[in-house]
């Protein structure tokens, strides 16, 4: 059965990799193929992020960037980017008066119950995903569908694609309680296990045509 791969790369990254930053060089048609079962042919891996800034950690895009061209080595890999959004907005405080500073002058009462804080956001990424899934539903582009996340924003184009166009659509969860409403709307769950992804690791380096080597960033580990 032909089968293409919607992956949320920030919700596979929050859920999955963040605290295991030694399986971080992941080959993510490899774990696909492993959740899944034999039958299923994965023609495409459709893998959707952002690029990140580097204004906490200079060298994070660069890291980023060698990850993209590994991925890029995979012929059936495709990235998707969203992007980041910035804005310094207002948002309120929660923390108890103990935790407030104390200053030398009082301030007016009352105490202001907002602060103003640097937010960051990422955009794109599940707009992406759903259009591209629902695309490929009406073009008839895959047999069997499977979506990488745990993000309820994708319950409503999951349930088009699987109870409007009759379409096979799984879900590959990255927790071991995916959330009941993508449950309810997907044809099928799998869990990815955490064995999957150690044994689904890019080889390091990576040697490309040209003879250019691709390694893992150190710091990652």
């Amino acid at each position: 059965m032909r089968t293409i791969i919607y992956v949320d790369g920030f919700n596979l990254y929050y859920r999955m990799l963040e605290q295991r930053p030694d399986l971080k060089w992941l080959d993510i048609k490899q774990v696909a193929e492993k959740t899944l079962r034999p039958e299923n042919q994965v023609i495409g891996v459709r893998y959707y992020t952002a690029r990140v800034s580097g204004r906490h950690d200079p060298q994070a895009p660069g890291r980023q960037q060698v990850y993209f061209d590994a991925l890029s080595t995979i012929p059936e890999i495709s990235l998707h980017m969203g992007n980041f959004l910035s804005a310094k907005k207002f948002a309120g405080l929660v923390h108890p008066p103990s935790f407030r500073p104390h200053l030398a002058a009082p301030l007016p009462q009352p105490w202001p119950v907002v602060v103003r804080v640097h937010k960051t956001e990422e955009k794109g990424s599940d707009v992406n995903l759903a259009s591209h899934l629902l695309l490929g539903a009406f073009r008839n582009d895959y047999d069997v569908a499977a979506v990488l996340s745990n993000d309820t924003d994708l319950v409503e184009p999951i349930r088009i694609a699987t109870r409007e166009l009759g379409k096979v659509v799984g879900l590959l969860s990255p927790v071991s309680a995916p959330a009941p409403q993508l449950r309810a709307v997907s044809s099928f769950v799998r869990h990815i296990k955490i064995s999957d992804l150690a044994s689904s690791q890019f080889p390091d380096p990576i040697i490309l045509p040209d003879g250019t080597a691709l390694i893992k960033p150190a710091t990652w580990v």
